[in-house]
C-alpha cells in the first residue's frame, strides 16, 4: 500500500481516503473536485497592516531627511537630523525577516476557503473543507493520484 498523504486528520493510500475517521474507499470515488469560497478581507487587511508596518520605519526616515532639509538649521542640527532619519530607516532591516515570514505565512495558508468534493457512491461528499492553501493542494493532489494510479492505463493504439 502506498501512502500520498497522511496528517492527523487526513490520511490518502492506495486503497482509500480518511477524513476524520470517515473511510472512502478509492474503488468506490468516481470524480474530484474542489470549489473556492469568497476572499476573506480580514486576511487582506491583516496583509496591508504587514506591508505597511514594514514600510513606516522608511516613510519616517524620508520625512525625517525632508525635515531636516526643510528646517534649515546649522550644518551640526541638520546633521543630527538626518542620523536619527537614517538610523530609524536601518530599524527596518532586522524587523523586514519577521514581517516577511508573517507574510509568507499568509500567503501559504490562503486567504479564502477551499474545499474538496468527491463523488462516492454516486452521491457528492465534501471532503474537506480548509482556508489553508498549501495542505488544500497537498490533499487534492494526492487523492487525485491515487485515484490516476488506482486506474488501468488504456491500451495504446498503433
Amino acid at each position: 500500500m502506498v501512502t500520498y498523504y497522511d496528517d492527523r486528520l487526513v490520511r490518502v493510500t492506495s486503497a482509500a481516503v480518511t477524513v476524520e475517521g470517515r473511510v472512502y474507499p478509492l474503488a468506490e470515488i468516481s470524480e474530484i473536485w474542489h470549489q473556492h469560497g469568497t476572499l476573506s478581507w480580514r486576511v487582506l487587511a491583516g496583509r496591508g497592516a504587514i506591508g505597511a508596518a514594514m514600510v513606516a520605519p522608511l516613510v519616517a526616515a524620508a520625512a525625517g531627511v525632508a525635515l531636516a532639509v526643510w528646517l534649515d538649521r546649522s550644518a551640526t542640527v541638520t546633521i543630527a537630523i538626518i542620523g536619527a532619519s537614517v538610523l530609524v530607516g536601518l530599524a527596518v532591516g532586522p524587523v523586514a525577516d519577521f514581517f516577511f515570514e508573517q507574510l509568507d505565512r499568509s500567503y501559504a495558508r490562503g486567504s479564502r476557503q477551499r474545499e474538496v468534493w468527491i463523488r462516492w457512491r454516486h452521491h457528492p461528499v465534501q471532503l474537506l473543507r480548509t482556508p489553508d492553501a498549501l495542505r488544500f493542494g497537498q490533499i487534492y493532489r494526492a487523492v487525485q493520484r491515487a485515484m490516476e494510479a488506482g486506474r488501468p492505463i488504456p491500451p495504446r493504439r498503433r
